[in-house]
């Protein structure tokens, strides 16, 4: 199945709530790990697409301040493909003034 379709099912309990109980349903149909990390990438774009939009940099400029091409920033920005190396994503904050900061939770 799916991320999609995963994220997509309802899962609901007694109470009516969703929460661990849908984490534990993508862990049991193998999706868990490649949700969270789509979900991750989908904020790092937004961030970086509202940090552009503030600073008014256009994607032309946004690749040239990476020193890369527009195509690849695409790939980057592209919200559903979760293809992306760390010193991408470094690049990228950097070029918008913000810093990288990644954790273990």
């Amino acid at each position: 199945m799916s991320v999609r379709k995963a994220a997509r099912r309802k899962v609901v309990t007694k109470k009516g709530s969703v929460g661990s109980k849908f984490d534990d349903f993508l862990k049991e149909e193998g999706v868990y790990d490649e949700t969270q990390a789509l979900a991750a990438k989908r904020i790092i774009v937004w961030q970086l697409e509202q940090e552009m939009k503030k600073k008014a940099i256009s994607k032309q400029k946004m690749a040239a301040r990476m020193q890369t091409s527009r195509s690849q920033l695409d790939r980057l920005l592209d919200p559903d493909n979760p293809q992306v190396q760390l010193d991408t994503l470094d690049r990228a904050a950097r070029a918008v003034g913000r810093t990288l900061r990644v954790r273990l939770g």
